[in-house]
């Protein structure tokens, strides 16, 4: 199949399969699920257009490595049904997977695959010239990807012993490589113990002996490092009737007058990441996300509401992350450019000449990483840095957070959702809930001891729903435990605001206040989204995008760009796209809208799109229309039982009535 329809198929399926040689054969379809390829030969085909690694493989030759000496009597013909069988197999594990096998003359080569052995390949190349830091990351995770011995269980066939040491040598030359890294870096003691396994394995490699003799020294235990040469010296003469070459008789040598080049102080920290205060609950999935989205994007934000934990995430991401160095740009105070900002941050003295160009030339050839924090304020200047330095730097890696996209080519959006509150009021679910183990931790933290009877699992819970569970809310609450119980604290939560004024006094002026944090983004907005957005307030519940027009008088333009500033919750289900805001956040926005005057007027024009919306349905409610009108009456129970209340509340007695009357036969049913 040509190249052309391969990439097609991949689109359309959205697969990218597996094939593992770095151990046993391993194939996976792309959503990680295993796929079996029957037959000793079928698997065996396969391990032969692996270890080409894209090259086409002669028919011939393929033949000579399948069948040796007693070849088929119709060779071609059954190589040919090998690779259909093979075909089938990989189609079953994933559509379009037979392409990834293709004919082209004068044999056959496996195209578009997820190779293991492309990976570890290319992370030994990006390791050659990376710093040292950076470099012993990717050498960790190219011997990571290893299994076992290369192709294991094949690698006794002609076709694959030759590739198969060659890889092993490939494999041990790594380790020796992250070993004299290591050093590099000072990590003695860890390398010491980490070496000893291999170096029994594998009692002939000098180099690796090398290693493992400087770090027993450096990590203080020179009489071990003396012990392991002599050792070594008897086993090379013995078995092999040499001496130690000069690397390890120099070694040797250094080790008895202990010289002090021997050991060196472990290297400083890449970068000036801060270390985080408190231990980052329930999202190691979404850092682990983050570092992979790393790995393939130069330009990674992270998006989502304030409080939401966009800073802690990106900067427990960036500690783990292989960069060097990492920067820490925090905008939320910016009184200036990001350009003179960053070369601040990197000690760069603002004068004549270009800028960008004197921060690029400080981390050209570099794997730097640049953390952004806050930009939503100055979205459009953060935007042009961004740009400006991905173009002038191919190494650098910039993570962004922000309540609002950054809109630049490249740029891979990464929405952060609030923590999961606990789905019901047991003890099992609140052990389950990210929301609730911040919650408790914090209260733990601010020495509160919650009970685990009845009512307190379900007051906690409560608490995590209500506040979204949104961890700044969730961390805010947990220090009221100190004085409350958490049942009147679940009761007082109407008035949040007030009851979750205070914070801690080193975090940032916009997130001590549950009412400060959402201050922050109701200020980056313009008049008419502010409007909106008080008028979605209304509704109870959520709403569909026709409501979002009707009732917030505004376009679904306007709603999108709500969406994008993480103030508006956008869900897609199978009846359509629906609207919803945080409950902290609708509190905030009803009392802009009371004191503004216009809380009225938004709650008619609610309930008397509802009364319509009610009088439709119940039309159909007798008919061939009727489920459709039941699920839709049923997915706005809510919003019909407020727009009731209004009315009844307000004395709108027509309205009143025609939501009574319309609602009637489904009340009924």
């Amino acid at each position: 199949m040509p190249a052309a329809a391969t990439g097609v198929l991949r689109e359309r399926y959205g697969w990218r399969m597996h094939v593992g040689v770095l151990g046993p054969l391993e194939v996976r379809a792309g959503d990680g699920s295993p796929v079996a390829v029957p037959d000793t030969r079928v698997r065996t085909l396969l391990v032969l257009l692996a270890l080409a690694r894209g090259r086409v493989v002669p028919v011939d030759r393929l033949v000579a490595d399948l069948w040796g000496e007693r070849p088929p009597a119709r060779p071609a013909a059954v190589l040919q049904a090998r690779v259909s069988q093979l075909r089938g197999a990989l189609e079953r594990g994933e559509p379009g997977g037979r392409a990834l096998v293709r004919h082209r003359p004068p044999g056959y080569l496996l195209d578009g695959a997820d190779l293991d052995l492309d990976r570890f390949e290319g992370l030994l190349s990006r390791a050659r010239d990376a710093a040292p830091r950076e470099r012993a990351g990717l050498l960790s995770r190219a011997l990571d990807l290893w299994r076992g011995p290369a192709a294991a269980g094949f690698a006794d066939l002609d076709g694959v012993r030759e590739e198969a040491v060659r890889l092993e040598e490939r494999r041990l030359t790594a380790l020796e490589d992250l070993a004299r890294t290591r050093l590099e870096l000072g990590d003695h003691a860890g390398l010491a113990d980490d070496l000893a396994g291999p170096a029994r394995e594998h009692p002939y490699r000098e180099r690796l002996h090398a290693a493992l003799l400087r770090a027993l020294y450096a990590a203080g235990r020179q009489g071990e490092a003396l012990t392991r040469y002599e050792e070594l010296r008897t086993r090379l003469a013995d078995d092999l009737g040499v001496d130690p070459g000069p690397e390890l008789t120099d070694l040797h040598r250094a080790v008895l007058l202990q010289d002090p080049d021997l050991k060196r102080e472990p290297a400083p920290p890449a970068g000036n990441l801060p270390a985080p205060a408190a231990e980052l609950v329930g999202r190691d999935t979404e850092v682990a996300a983050v570092r992979g989205l790393l790995e393939r994007h130069r330009l990674v934000t992270v998006t989502g509401p304030g409080g939401v934990g966009k800073t802690s995430l990106a900067l427990a991401a960036a500690l783990g992350a292989a960069a060097d160095p990492a920067l820490p740009l925090d905008l939320a105070a910016l009184d200036r450019d990001p350009y003179t900002a960053l070369a601040t941050a990197l000690g760069v003295r603002d004068g004549d000449g270009d800028l960008t160009g004197r921060i690029a030339a400080l981390l050209r050839g570099r794997r730097a990483l640049l953390v952004v924090d806050n930009c939503e304020h100055v979205v459009d200047e953060v935007a042009d840095l961004a740009a400006g330095l991905l173009a002038a730097l191919p190494d650098l890696r910039i993570l962004a957070t922000s309540q609002v996209p950054l809109a630049v080519a490249g740029e891979y959006l990464y929405p952060l959702a609030p923590l999961d509150a606990p789905v019901d009021d047991t003890p099992a679910a609140l052990a389950a809930s990210p929301a609730a183990r911040l919650f408790l931790a914090r209260a733990e933290a601010a020495g509160a001891r919650p009970g685990t009877d009845p009512d307190t699992v379900a007051a906690v819970a409560a608490i995590c729903r209500r506040l979204d569970g949104i961890p700044l809310a969730l961390e805010l609450a947990a220090t009221r435990l100190r004085h409350l119980g958490a049942a009147d604290l679940a009761a007082r939560l109407d008035d949040r605001f007030a009851l979750l004024g205070t914070g801690r006094r080193d975090a940032p002026a916009r997130q001590r206040t549950l009412r400060a944090a959402i201050d922050w983004s109701w200020e980056q907005l313009a008049a008419p989204e502010r409007a909106l957005l008080s008028r979605l307030a209304v509704f109870a519940d959520g709403c569909d995008p026709a409501a979002a027009e009707a009732v917030g008088e505004g376009s679904l333009d306007l709603v999108g760009a709500l969406v994008d500033r993480s103030l508006v919750v956008a869900s897609t289900r199978p009846e359509g796209t629906r609207y919803r805001l945080l409950e902290s956040v609708a509190l905030y926005c009803l009392e802009h809208l009371a004191a503004a005057g216009r809380e009225h007027r938004a709650r008619t024009r609610h309930a008397v799109y509802f009364a319509g919306l009610a009088e439709a349905a119940d039309a159909r409610l007798r008919g061939p229309g009727q489920a459709e009108a039941l699920a839709l009456l049923d997915r706005e129970e809510a919003n019909l039982r407020a727009a009731s209340d209004f009315a009844v509340r307000a004395g709108d007695a027509a309205t009143a009535l025609r939501l009574a009357v319309a609602l009637t036969w489904y009340r009924y049913l």
